[in-house]
Order: structure tokens, then sequence, then C-alpha cells
């Protein structure tokens, strides 16, 4: 049964409604089809971090599907199950949300999504298309119109990669769920994928309640509420403004119609609005150099005032002033530190480890603040931001450099949109205050931060079957790497380690820094150069060559190719 839905306005919420539809499932539907022998090795190796993430679609070679919909099925019916022992619901009814962004696999996953979901006990709201942070927020909203509060939510994303992924994200009211989590709930899903494939199993059948609601309208009404109280109460307060949005084909086209407009502003030369799975224009990626100069183009060709751009599904985001000056990575999460240190003085912001020196300088001898760097992982800079408050130490933002940030005041959501209202809501507030017009009011917010002139990511691969292993797992090799580099810059009168660091080594010398360190997922060792010369970025790049030149299992080549040049 398809249904779909447009955004409106607040005032056709009672139309909004839908009622369920519902069908009978057997547990034994979901082994119906003909499905590999996986075990819990298979299952665990979808997950990603925080996420879980595999290949949806076939037709890329070496890569083979691993997320078909028996699979699928698996882990929402234990999603279901974790999140009912979770609440310990007894006999209490719970539902679960689930929305998908423009993967061409979404419609299939849905589904199978709903069944899995159906089988574990739980009523089941599908949003349709939407973004991450929506669905998150469907677990926080009181309106039992939109069937929300939701007791958990599920959505089908696998950000930024190509199109053959996809994956999920799960919330709780508390947030995101955790890698343990992630971990419980794929081991359960191999028992349960287990257990339906044995012909001995007993078939059973329950009623699935399934029905559909545009959270959306929801959702975008709360961002445009949020600008207009910046501004006092004003109706239109971007009114006159010109501001284009690149969605990169993916979910967040909603913002120029259902965010901005309502608040007034021009979004003539948009761009890639309408979602498209195969993301034919660029990868929809606010740290990929082809969409940021797509943005780029787009402002300037259009004489606009400020440019947005989007992920595939919304959690991340960047932005460039009227002459085309980026606000991503060190230089995004320094016009948010900006802002939010004016409404919260002296406050901590946490970032992740590769934030650059001049960022630091930036936040506490400029902004006042305290800058407290931490590892990678947008969901390990969350949770070290709410532990901070925890224990007396006022935090305000969470931001990693790939545009993933998170406010205290929007419950540690992690919200690309939500990030760009914070923008929008200084460029209203200062245009009411007489205090300027434009985005030139936000490029004066990031004036004196100190950028490297060059900033490099080399990944150094670790062969995982190269003999120099001897068996050993690649983190304990690339421990062993670490270990190394840091022994060989002790007796260094030019090199200094960074006292505090959570991740990796990071060390300072010839005007600039280098942090090595182990990916969180994969078996690389990804080496982070800044510097205000080529000159002593390959200096820097010397040191860390001569220190591992003796693992044989370690590609060195683009190392190789920076200290050559």
């Amino acid at each position: 049964m398809e249904q779909c839905f447009s955004f409106v306005t607040r005032s056709l919420l009672p139309l909004l409604y839908v009622p369920a539809f519902v069908f009978r499932v057997s547990l034994s539907s979901l082994s119906s089809a003909t499905v590999p022998s996986l075990d819990k090795t298979d299952f665990l190796k979808l997950q990603n971090g925080s996420d879980i993430r595999g290949v949806a679609v076939p037709g890329v070679e070496g890569e083979p599907v691993s997320l078909p919909e028996p699979v699928t099925e698996a882990i929402a019916a234990a999603f279901g199950q974790w999140l009912l022992h979770k609440k310990n619901a007894g006999s209490q009814k719970l539902r679960v949300s689930v929305g998908h962004d423009s993967r061409i696999s979404a419609p299939t996953l849905l589904e199978a999504v709903s069944r899995g979901l159906g089988v574990s006990g739980v009523d089941v709201v599908q949003f349709g298309l939407a973004s991450t942070p929506a669905m998150f927020n469907s677990t926080l909203t009181e309106d039992e119109s939109f069937l929300c509060p939701a007791d958990g939510a599920i959505m089908i994303t696998a950000s930024h990669l190509p199109y053959n992924r996809n994956g999920f994200k799960f919330f709780t009211s508390e947030g995101g769920l955790g890698k343990v989590d992630i971990k419980n709930i794929l081991e359960r899903a191999a028992d349960i994928y287990q257990n339906l494939s044995d012909e001995n199993h007993t078939k059973s059948q329950r009623e699935v309640s399934i029905k559909k609601v545009d959270y959306m309208a929801v959702y975008t009404s709360g961002l445009v509420n949020a600008v207009r109280k910046a501004a006092g109460g004003l109706e239109k307060p971007l009114e006159g403004f010109h501001i284009v949005v690149d969605a990169g084909n993916g979910a967040g086209g909603f913002f120029a119609a259902k965010v901005l407009e309502p608040l007034g502003a021009i979004t003539s030369g948009s761009q890639f609005l309408e979602p498209d799975g195969m993301f034919p224009n660029h990868i929809p990626n606010p740290e990929d150099k082809t969409a940021m100069q797509a943005i780029t183009k787009a402002v300037l060709d259009n004489k606009a005032d400020l440019g947005i751009i989007f992920d595939t599904d919304v959690d991340r985001s960047a932005a460039v002033d009227s002459s085309g000056r980026e606000f991503n990575r060190n230089r995004l999460i320094a016009l948010l530190s900006a802002i939010v240190l004016e409404e919260h003085p002296g406050t901590t912001i946490v970032t992740d480890s590769v934030t650059s020196d001049g960022l630091t300088s930036f936040i506490e001898k400029k902004l006042g603040g305290k800058h407290h760097r931490f590892k990678r992982g947008y969901k390990n800079v969350i949770d070290e931001a709410i532990r901070l408050n925890s224990t007396g130490e006022e935090t305000h933002l969470a931001i990693e450099t790939s545009g993933h940030g998170a406010l205290k005041e929007n419950h540690w959501l992690d919200d690309g949109a939500y990030l760009m209202v914070k923008i929008l809501n200084k460029l209203a507030s200062a245009r009411a205050a007489g205090e300027g017009s434009g985005s030139k009011v936000l490029t004066d917010l990031v004036e004196g931060l100190d950028e490297p002139k060059v900033a490099l990511e080399l990944r150094l691969k670790i062969d995982k079957n190269h003999s120099d292993l001897e068996g050993r797992d690649f983190r304990e090799y690339g421990e062993t790497v670490l270990q190394q580099v840091s022994n060989s810059i002790e007796t260094n009168p030019n090199l200094k380690k960074a006292s505090v660091n959570y991740e990796g080594i990071r060390v300072s010398g010839f005007g600039g820094w280098f942090l090595l360190r182990l990916s969180l997922h994969d078996p690389v060792l990804p080496l982070n150069i800044e510097a205000q010369s080529e000159d002593d970025a390959v200096k820097l790049g010397l040191v860390v060559a001569n220190a591992v030149k003796e693992f044989n299992a370690l590609d060195t080549s683009a190392l190789s190719s920076l200290t050559h040049s």
C-alpha cells in the first residue's frame, strides 16, 4: 500500500492523520525466500560504529549484497526486541517511527523494516522521506495526532556513501544508540535470522499495525518557529535575504520551500532539491570538494547572500557567504562557537581530534571559551559533551570537522538543519537589532581565525594479510606503529607532543602539527598535517615517514608522494 504526502502548513494538521492499515505477518515469512546461510560474524560485519551499513543494491563489481530483505527484517525485529527489553514494556504496546532518505533501495528496505518490527510486536509509523534529525525528534515530540512520541525510531540511510549502499540509525528519546547497543542488536538479529531459517521453527502469526504520517510538517514548523523567536516574533525575519540551498538530491530539499520561504527568504537558484538516489549531480557531502564548488558557484551565479548545503540525510551541513567563502570544517566550528559563546560566555566547545591549533587559539583567546579536543566520531563528541556537563563543566556545543554538530539547547540532537537555523538566527537577530545585514555579519564573526596554508589528510593502509602482522589483529599492529612514532620524537627538540590528547599521537613542530591515529573502523592510519608552507608540511611528513619505514605492512605511498614532491 503506497501513499504519498506533501509538506503542509499547520492549518492542515487535522488532515495529516492517516488511519492504520493492518496486515497479518507470519514469522516464517521472513525466511520464505531463498537466503544464504549467515552467522553472527556476518551480521557483526555490518556494524559501522554506532550505525549499521551494508550493500543493498547489486551491480557494483566486488560488492555483493550484504543487506538483503531477510537480513533487514531480522535487524528490525532485533531492534524491536531490544526496545521492548529496554523499556521493560511487558504487555504495553510500543510504537516505532521509520523514515528514509532518497536512496533507491529505500522503499524495499522500508517495507522489510516494517515487517521485521511487526514480528517483534511493536506498532509501526512510517514517515516516508525524512531526515535523520527528524527521526530522533519524533521520540521527543508530544503530539498524539502525529502518533508522537515514538518509543523508538529507525532512519534508513547510509549518509553520503554510494547509491548501492544503505543502512540504519536507531534512536530512543535518550539519543542515538551507541556501539554496544548496535552490537547487541546485531547479535540478536543473527539469532532471529537463524531461528527463522530453521524449518522446524514454529510458524506463528500476529497482526501488525502500520500508520503513515507526514511528520516532517511538525519538524519543519519547529525550525521556522525557532528563527521567528530569535527575531523577536517577526513573521518573516528573513524577508529580502537571498539564500540558495543545495540538497545534493538527498532528503534536504524541504529546507528551501518549507523553512526558508515561510520566513520570507528568496530561494531562487537553489539546486538538486529533488530526491534522486543515484545522486547524479555530486556526492551529497559537505566535506566533498566538488559539492562545495557546486554550492559556491550557485551563490556567486545568483548573487545570493548565503548558500546552504546538506548531506544525504541532513545530519551534516555547511554554508557559503556572499563572496564564496566556505563555512565548513574549522571555519564552521569557529562560526558556531562564536554564536554559542555570545549566548553562553566561557562555555566549553567539544570537537573531534583533527581540529586545528588556530581554532583552539580562536576559541580560547578571542572568544574566551574553552576548546576540548576529543576523539573522531560524532557520537564520541556528543557523548563527551554530555559527560562534561554531568561533571559540572558547562558545555553547549559538540561539533566535528565533518559538519556533524549538536547543541545542548536542541537535546544534543545531531542536526545539520538546526545548525543552519542557528546561523539564520544570527542573520535575523542582527538585522532586527540594526547590527548589520547580509552574510558579512557571519564573516565578521570568524575574523581572526588563523588558518593553515596547507591542510592534508593522508591514509596509510594496513595490509591485514601481510606476513609482517604475524597473525596479529590490524589494530594491534596499528598501535605498535603509533608507539614507534611516539618513541621517535622523544629526543627531537623541534617536536612536541600534545600534553592532552585522546586519540592517536598529536605532535607540534615546524610551525604546524600532525595527528596520526588509527581509524575507528578500518585498517587505516589517517595522518592529518597542517602547516604554514608546503616545505613545513613535508618536514612533518618526513618525521612520520622515517619513524614507520620498518613497518612493511603499512602502505606509505601517499606519504612518499608528499615527501618526494
